[in-house]
């Protein structure tokens, strides 16, 4: 690990109530772990009876939409954007459900369950297939014991509680 100010390869150093914590001896002070955050999002109609899910370029597997909080940015601000960004379509609400460290990525991913207009959809070059499903289907195309799993699975649970 090296300082994300400075360049200097870090030490670890005990701090009393941390334990043993990354330093900096040319900056002289305690660098803890960075890593960045994102937005995970089960994007539902309405209604709430279809899931949208996506499927990345060259990916088979489908997945949740999800987006990283930009500097100055907000969670609640990233949803709406990253949507649009991805898919075209309006963010009306949404909800903060559950957060998890995603190790593949080594980011904190903040879920949310967000109700959107249906209506036509225009993607990037990121996503290759958008496709609304019923929750059923949704739990056939997300893998299993994934990050998107346990948030699918949170959210399903949500929906059920309304119901």
């Amino acid at each position: 690990m090296y300082c994300r100010y400075c360049g200097t390869k870090l030490t670890l150093r005990f701090k009393e109530n941390e334990g043993l914590v990354p330093y900096c001896e040319n900056c002289g002070k305690f660098v803890f772990p960075f890593f960045p955050i994102a937005v995970s999002m089960t994007v539902v109609n309405r209604a709430e009876d279809k899931i949208l899910l996506a499927r990345h370029t060259g990916e088979e597997d489908f997945k949740l939409f999800a987006g990283y909080i930009k500097k100055g940015e907000t969670a609640e601000k990233t949803i709406p954007r990253e949507l649009k960004e991805e898919t075209r379509l309006t963010a009306v609400k949404w909800r903060y459900l559950a957060s998890r460290f995603h190790d593949q990525r080594e980011v904190l991913m903040l879920n949310f369950l967000v109700v959107c207009e249906e209506g036509e959809i225009i993607t990037n070059e990121e996503i290759e297939e958008v496709r609304w499903c019923t929750p059923e289907e949704a739990k056939e195309l997300i893998r299993r014991d994934a990050t998107a799993d346990f948030f699918l699975n949170f959210a399903l649970a949500e929906l059920g509680k309304k119901k």
